[in-house]
Protein backbone atom coordinates (compact mmCIF):
# COMPACT_ATOMS: atom_id res chain seq x y z
CA UNK A 1 0.00 0.00 0.00
CA UNK A 2 0.97 3.60 -0.43
CA UNK A 3 2.71 4.87 2.67
CA UNK A 4 1.17 8.29 2.16
CA UNK A 5 -2.25 6.99 1.14
CA UNK A 6 -2.78 4.68 4.11
CA UNK A 7 -1.95 7.34 6.73
CA UNK A 8 -5.16 8.68 8.31
CA UNK A 9 -5.94 12.40 8.29
CA UNK A 10 -6.76 13.92 11.68
CA UNK A 11 -9.53 16.53 11.55
CA UNK A 12 -8.75 19.63 13.60
CA UNK A 13 -11.30 21.10 16.02
CA UNK A 14 -14.12 22.84 14.15
CA UNK A 15 -13.37 21.13 10.81
CA UNK A 16 -16.06 19.00 9.17
CA UNK A 17 -15.62 16.80 6.12
CA UNK A 18 -18.55 15.50 4.07
CA UNK A 19 -18.56 13.27 0.99
CA UNK A 20 -21.50 13.40 -1.42
CA UNK A 21 -22.79 10.51 -3.55
CA UNK A 22 -20.78 11.79 -6.54
CA UNK A 23 -17.55 11.78 -4.45
CA UNK A 24 -17.47 15.54 -4.04
CA UNK A 25 -15.47 16.19 -0.87
CA UNK A 26 -16.45 19.33 1.06
CA UNK A 27 -14.28 20.54 3.94
CA UNK A 28 -15.58 23.35 6.17
CA UNK A 29 -13.59 25.13 8.84
CA UNK A 30 -12.99 28.43 10.59
CA UNK A 31 -11.23 30.02 7.59
CA UNK A 32 -13.70 28.92 4.90
CA UNK A 33 -14.91 26.06 2.75
CA UNK A 34 -13.16 24.02 0.04
CA UNK A 35 -14.49 21.43 -2.40
CA UNK A 36 -12.75 18.87 -4.60
CA UNK A 37 -14.05 16.16 -6.91
CA UNK A 38 -12.52 12.74 -6.12
CA UNK A 39 -12.38 9.77 -8.52
CA UNK A 40 -15.37 7.44 -8.07
CA UNK A 41 -13.17 4.40 -7.34
CA UNK A 42 -11.48 5.91 -4.30
CA UNK A 43 -13.40 5.38 -1.03
CA UNK A 44 -13.37 7.93 1.78
CA UNK A 45 -14.52 7.10 5.32
CA UNK A 46 -14.84 9.47 8.27
CA UNK A 47 -14.54 7.76 11.67
CA UNK A 48 -13.87 9.29 15.09
CA UNK A 49 -12.45 12.59 13.81
CA UNK A 50 -10.19 10.74 11.34
CA UNK A 51 -10.43 10.39 7.57
CA UNK A 52 -9.27 7.12 5.98
CA UNK A 53 -8.83 6.79 2.21
CA UNK A 54 -8.78 3.38 0.53
CA UNK A 55 -8.45 2.03 -3.00
CA UNK A 56 -10.30 -0.96 -4.50
CA UNK A 57 -7.45 -2.73 -6.35
CA UNK A 58 -3.69 -2.74 -6.82
CA UNK A 59 -3.89 -1.34 -10.37
CA UNK A 60 -1.32 1.31 -11.21
CA UNK A 61 -4.08 3.89 -11.76
CA UNK A 62 -5.59 3.27 -8.32
CA UNK A 63 -2.18 3.26 -6.64
CA UNK A 64 -1.25 6.60 -8.15
CA UNK A 65 -4.55 8.23 -7.12
CA UNK A 66 -4.48 6.86 -3.57
CA UNK A 67 -1.61 9.00 -2.23
CA UNK A 68 -2.58 11.97 -4.40
CA UNK A 69 -6.12 12.28 -3.04
CA UNK A 70 -4.95 11.72 0.52
CA UNK A 71 -2.50 14.63 0.14
CA UNK A 72 -5.11 16.87 -1.49
CA UNK A 73 -7.64 16.22 1.30
CA UNK A 74 -4.97 16.75 3.99
CA UNK A 75 -4.08 20.10 2.36
CA UNK A 76 -7.76 21.07 2.32
CA UNK A 77 -8.12 20.24 6.04
CA UNK A 78 -4.99 22.26 6.91
CA UNK A 79 -6.14 25.13 4.67
CA UNK A 80 -9.54 25.62 6.32
CA UNK A 81 -8.09 25.33 9.83
CA UNK A 82 -4.73 27.18 9.60
CA UNK A 83 -4.46 28.58 6.07
CA UNK A 84 -1.41 28.90 3.84
CA UNK A 85 1.01 31.77 3.36
CA UNK A 86 3.65 32.51 0.71
CA UNK A 87 6.09 35.41 0.80
CA UNK A 88 7.73 36.84 -2.32
CA UNK A 89 10.67 39.22 -2.26
CA UNK A 90 11.53 41.79 -4.97
CA UNK A 91 15.31 42.07 -5.30
CA UNK A 92 16.59 44.96 -7.40
CA UNK A 93 17.22 48.70 -7.39
CA UNK A 94 13.98 50.62 -7.82
CA UNK A 95 11.73 47.55 -7.51
CA UNK A 96 8.44 48.41 -5.81
CA UNK A 97 5.18 46.66 -4.93
CA UNK A 98 1.82 48.04 -3.86
CA UNK A 99 -1.72 46.78 -3.83
CA UNK A 100 -5.20 48.29 -4.06
CA UNK A 101 -7.61 45.55 -3.01
CA UNK A 102 -7.06 42.56 -5.30
CA UNK A 103 -4.84 44.44 -7.76
CA UNK A 104 -1.09 44.04 -7.28
CA UNK A 105 1.01 46.81 -8.85
CA UNK A 106 4.65 45.87 -9.50
CA UNK A 107 7.53 48.01 -10.75
CA UNK A 108 10.25 45.49 -11.59
CA UNK A 109 12.52 47.14 -14.13
CA UNK A 110 10.26 47.23 -17.17
CA UNK A 111 9.31 50.48 -18.93
CA UNK A 112 5.78 50.16 -17.51
CA UNK A 113 4.28 48.97 -14.22
CA UNK A 114 2.80 45.47 -14.15
CA UNK A 115 -0.75 45.25 -12.77
CA UNK A 116 -1.68 41.73 -11.66
CA UNK A 117 -5.30 40.87 -10.77
CA UNK A 118 -5.56 38.27 -8.02
CA UNK A 119 -8.47 35.86 -7.46
CA UNK A 120 -10.86 36.61 -4.59
CA UNK A 121 -9.69 33.53 -2.64
CA UNK A 122 -6.15 34.96 -2.29
CA UNK A 123 -5.49 37.82 0.14
CA UNK A 124 -2.51 40.04 -0.68
CA UNK A 125 -0.50 42.49 1.43
CA UNK A 126 2.66 44.37 0.52
CA UNK A 127 5.48 45.58 2.78
CA UNK A 128 8.08 48.19 1.90
CA UNK A 129 10.55 49.03 4.66
CA UNK A 130 13.59 51.22 4.26
CA UNK A 131 16.77 49.20 3.84
CA UNK A 132 14.94 45.96 2.99
CA UNK A 133 13.60 44.45 -0.21
CA UNK A 134 9.87 44.96 -0.90
CA UNK A 135 7.74 41.95 0.04
CA UNK A 136 4.48 40.58 -1.33
CA UNK A 137 2.62 38.34 1.15
CA UNK A 138 -0.07 36.02 -0.21
CA UNK A 139 -2.52 34.14 2.04
CA UNK A 140 -5.23 31.63 1.13
CA UNK A 141 -7.01 28.48 2.26
CA UNK A 142 -6.40 26.77 -1.11
CA UNK A 143 -2.79 25.56 -1.36
CA UNK A 144 -3.00 24.75 -5.09
CA UNK A 145 -4.37 28.16 -6.04
CA UNK A 146 -1.86 29.94 -3.78
CA UNK A 147 1.07 28.12 -5.39
CA UNK A 148 -0.24 28.88 -8.87
CA UNK A 149 -0.66 32.61 -8.15
CA UNK A 150 2.77 32.84 -6.49
CA UNK A 151 4.47 31.15 -9.45
CA UNK A 152 2.68 33.45 -11.92
CA UNK A 153 3.89 36.52 -10.00
CA UNK A 154 7.44 35.08 -9.84
CA UNK A 155 7.39 34.44 -13.61
CA UNK A 156 6.96 38.19 -14.27
CA UNK A 157 10.68 38.64 -13.48
CA UNK A 158 12.49 35.43 -12.51
CA UNK A 159 15.67 35.85 -10.46
CA UNK A 160 18.79 35.87 -12.61
CA UNK A 161 21.94 34.03 -11.46
CA UNK A 162 24.55 36.82 -11.84
CA UNK A 163 23.23 39.63 -9.63
CA UNK A 164 20.22 37.82 -8.12
CA UNK A 165 17.76 40.48 -9.33
CA UNK A 166 14.12 39.50 -9.79
CA UNK A 167 11.13 38.20 -7.85
CA UNK A 168 11.94 35.26 -5.59
CA UNK A 169 10.32 33.31 -2.77
CA UNK A 170 11.60 34.55 0.59
CA UNK A 171 13.00 31.12 1.49
CA UNK A 172 14.47 30.49 -1.98
CA UNK A 173 18.23 30.33 -2.41
CA UNK A 174 19.50 31.62 -5.76
CA UNK A 175 22.57 29.80 -7.08
CA UNK A 176 24.95 32.55 -8.10
CA UNK A 177 27.32 32.35 -11.05
CA UNK A 178 30.66 34.08 -11.41
CA UNK A 179 30.79 36.81 -14.03
CA UNK A 180 33.37 37.19 -16.75
CA UNK A 181 36.93 36.85 -15.58
CA UNK A 182 39.76 38.88 -17.13
CA UNK A 183 41.88 37.03 -19.68
CA UNK A 184 45.25 35.99 -18.28
CA UNK A 185 48.23 37.26 -20.30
Amino acid sequence: MSRIGKAPINLADGVTLTVSDTNLVTVKGAKGELQHQIDRDIKIEVKDNEVVISRPTEQKRHKSMHGLYRSLIANMVKGVSEGYKKELELVGVGYRASNQGQLLDLAVGYSHPIVFALPDEVKVTTEMQKGQNPKVILESTDNQLLGLVASKIRSIRKPEPYKGKGIKYSDEVIRRKAGKSAAAK
